[in-house]
Formats: structure tokens, sequence, C-alpha cells
């Protein structure tokens, strides 16, 4: 997989000039050019969703070590490589990456052991109510609201898979909702801004 992966990067612009001659020889130009947009517009909220959760990790693992660290924990480093890693799944992979981290903790010490799961469920529910929501919110420009319920609609429907592909893929419909929406608003001449229906509500209550 690494090795294909090589290939396709350092090939990557004829994959790209290829599928655009195909798209234009199989469908009419105005929706080969509509398609192509779309699979722009998707491969920027996966990117954007992917680089997000990278540095959200990162921020988790570095926190990890250094309350690990505060609390003399063994193998400070190791673990929070390990939970940093792990926590690139959403939801689930914090705990993924905690049951070795556990054990490893286990055979040294019993009472750190569980001192350390109590450490890192607070530092998950950090991660999962504030900075989680807040960098994923920032990079893919939606609130931190949205993140949380297309995490919770994601694992209903799909389970792990949902909660993994759930946030990109309802950035991605969010968008295309948003752009119906506002082509829709700018043809009856109406502003397309949330902000002016809200001044608009307010003007209304005096």
């Amino acid at each position: 997989g690494i090795i294909i992966s090589v290939y396709l990067l350092a090939d990557k612009e004829r994959f790209v000039a290829l599928s655009k001659k195909v798209t234009y020889s199989l469908i009419p130009q105005s929706k080969a050019d509509k398609s192509l947009e779309l699979l722009e517009l998707a491969d920027s909220i996966f990117g954007k969703f992917l680089s997000g959760k990278i540095l959200d990790s990162a921020i988790i693992g570095v926190l990890t070590f250094v309350i690990l660290v505060i609390f003399k924990m063994p193998y400070a480093l190791l673990i929070a490589f390990i939970i940093g890693i792990t926590n690139i799944i959403p939801f689930f992979g914090p705990f993924i990456g905690a049951i070795p981290a556990f054990f490893i903790i286990l055979f040294v010490s019993v009472n750190r052991a569980f001192i350390f799961l109590i450490l890192i469920i607070i530092i998950q529910q950090i991660d999962g109510n504030i900075i989680g929501p807040k960098i994923l919110g920032d990079s893919l420009g939606i609130s931190a609201f949205w993140i949380l319920f297309s995490l919770l609609i994601g694992g209903k429907l799909f389970g792990i898979v949902g909660m993994i592909i759930g946030v990109p893929l309802f950035v991605f419909l969010y968008a295309i909702l948003k752009q119906v929406l506002e082509n829709r608003l700018e043809r009856k001449s109406l502003p397309i801004e949330t902000e002016e229906y809200m001044k608009h509500d307010q003007s209304q209550d005096y």
C-alpha cells in the first residue's frame, strides 16, 4: 500500500488529467464541469479534515506527555506517542490506545495504572468537547456543534466507519446544500449572510 501510494503521488498530475479526459469524453461538458467541481470540493474538505485531525492528535500527544510527566508515570513518551497516534481515529481511537498503555503501566504499578485511566478519560473529554471540535471546526469552516452532530449521526448509522468519515462527509453535503440555498436567495435578490437575518429578527422585536 505504501509503495502504491508513492507511485500515485509521484504521478498524480497525470492521473488527474487522465480522469478529466475520461470524464469529458463520457458525459456532456456542463455536467462534467459540475462533477469535477464537486470532486475538487470533496478533495479539499477531506484534506482539511485529515490535516486538522493530525494537528489535533499532535496536541493531544503533547498534552498527554506533559500530564504523564507531572504525575510521574512510567514510559511517558511511549504512552503519549500511542495515545497521539490512535487519536487520529475519531471517538474510539483514544480508548483503543489507552488499552495497551494501561497494561504497560500496570506491569510497573497497579495504582498508577488506574490513575492513568482517570487521566486519559479527562484528557479525552477535553479533546472531544473542546480541542477537537474547535480545530476541526476552524479548518472545515463549520461550528463545533455540527462536528459533534455529524459524529453522533455517522456513528449511529454506520458505526465506527461512520465516525471516521462522518465529519468530512457531512461538511461536503453541507457545502452543497449551502451553495444551492445561496443561489436561490441570490435569484430572489435576498441577502445570503446569516447575520442579515439575525438583524432582521432584532428589528422586528423593537
